[in-house]
């Protein structure tokens, strides 16, 4: 029956086909709550001392779910490859708002720890061992899954043709590491992954889970970078990237990249570089870029967190529900039917909203802002005449709504969800 089983897991890794998204999954948080299985424990690995650690991770479901055949994202948190946590403030709320919308999210611990610092201070040797040791780890983690797939009866219920990575700042270098450092040739001769502990093993590491592919669908990568953007070639795994211009932690384009602000470390290719890359070479890839931003806006932001999620989701949603995808604010924000009629955008933020949400919109002229919940029932109805309002949201009920704003030339829509 193993054997059945293990042939039945290949033929599902190998051929991959659009999920049943017609009930919005994927796309819209059609679920309220998320429940979270925490510590789980996906391999083990010595860090740079030598010393054992047991790599760990925690799953988000949606509560009340019945599919047992779900995409899974594997989320790497930030923290400079010296700290941070997978319950983070930069990816706890993903985790959750992604869980909500049918996914399976696993969000990894990894080795974390940095040779030279404080004293004398790291250098590119000492930081690519790090990330290395990351990278492996996010391979085990991915294995993980695959194997409890096999061998332990699919547990988390995901479909393993549907498995994707994403990462924010240090989980983002993983994210692309992981998706494009794929020869050790390639790899920086200057790095002992002999001798030094924790590196043995090559691009798969020895943290767990040996046998089963480490291939992912595609990635996303939230303020990180790559070593080198030319072992991003044709054929390469498809990216989304999310960086500010203004980063000051993490280049966004080609730039050397400092410890702390302070130790010089290398010439890394932030996202922007990514992108061009990826546009050289025909790998599908969407690039969004906050000008004047600084590093993971997001966490500190609403309308960066939104436009985040948002760019997240539909950038997926073309492996996940076979939609077709476009990457622009336009074609995000807007039905495509009503882009088709007019140049015209807004945006809702926070999304989804507890209190209050604002609106953002490019329309120039005197408009009327309408809100329908589900049922088509009219549950606001205003006009406005400037490009910035704050509607109070907290008599509505919890759920999904459409908000439409109409002009003397049209009418553009967008979903939001009240909590």
């Amino acid at each position: 029956m193993k054997k059945i089983t293990t042939l039945l897991s290949i033929l599902i890794t190998t051929y991959s086909f659009a999920q049943d998204c017609s009930q919005g999954r994927y796309k819209d948080e059609i679920f309220s709550s998320v429940s979270t299985d925490s510590n789980i424990q996906y391999g083990a690995n010595t860090d740079k001392n030598g010393s054992n650690v047991n790599l760990t991770l925690d799953v988000y479901t949606p509560v009340g779910d019945i599919s047992i055949s779900r995409a899974l994202i594997i989320m790497a948190h930030g923290g400079s490859f010296i700290g941070g946590d997978k319950a983070g403030a930069d990816v706890l709320s993903l985790c959750q708002d992604l869980a909500k919308k049918g996914y399976v999210v696993g969000s990894i611990n990894y080795r974390v720890g940095m040779n030279g610092i404080p004293f004398p201070g790291p250098d590119s040797a000492d930081a690519t061992e790090s990330v290395f040791r990351a990278v492996q780890d996010g391979r085990a983690a991915v294995r993980y899954f695959r194997k409890d797939f096999t061998e332990n009866g699919n547990v988390h219920g995901i479909d393993t043709s549907q498995i994707y990575f994403a990462g924010v700042s240090a989980g983002g270098f993983i994210a692309l590491h992981l998706a494009y450092l794929d020869d050790m040739a390639e790899f920086p001769s200057y790095v002992d992954t002999i001798n030094e502990p924790g590196l043995t093993g090559g691009l798969e590491g020895n943290s767990g889970n040996p046998g089963y592919s480490s291939k992912v669908k595609a990635i996303v990568n939230i303020c990180g970078a790559l070593g080198n953007k030319s072992w991003l070639t044709a054929g390469g795994i498809p990216v989304l990237s999310v960086h500010g211009d203004q980063d000051e932690t993490v280049p966004y384009n080609t730039d050397i990249l400092y410890m702390s602000g302070i130790f010089e470390i290398m010439e890394v290719d932030g996202s922007a570089a990514v992108a061009a890359q990826a546009d050289a070479v025909g790998v599908d890839n969407c690039y969004k870029q906050f000008n004047g931003a600084d590093h993971i806006p997001h966490i500190s932001s609403s309308a960066y967190y939104d436009t985040t999620l948002t760019y997240m989701t539909a950038f997926l949603a073309q492996f996940t529900c076979g939609d077709a995808f476009t990457c622009s604010d336009a074609a995000l924000f807007v039905s495509v039917s009503e882009l088709n009629k007019r140049n015209a955008s807004f945006e809702v933020y926070p999304n989804p909203a507890v209190n209050f949400i604002t609106i953002n919109s490019n329309l120039e002229n005197e408009y009327t802002v309408e809100i329908f919940d589900l049922l088509g029932k009219k549950v606001y109805n205003h006009k406005f005449s400037s490009d910035n309002k704050t509607i109070d949201v907290n008599a509505f009920k919890s759920g999904q709504y459409l908000i439409n704003l109409s002009d003397k030339t049209g009418t553009v829509s967008r979903k939001i969800v009240i909590e």
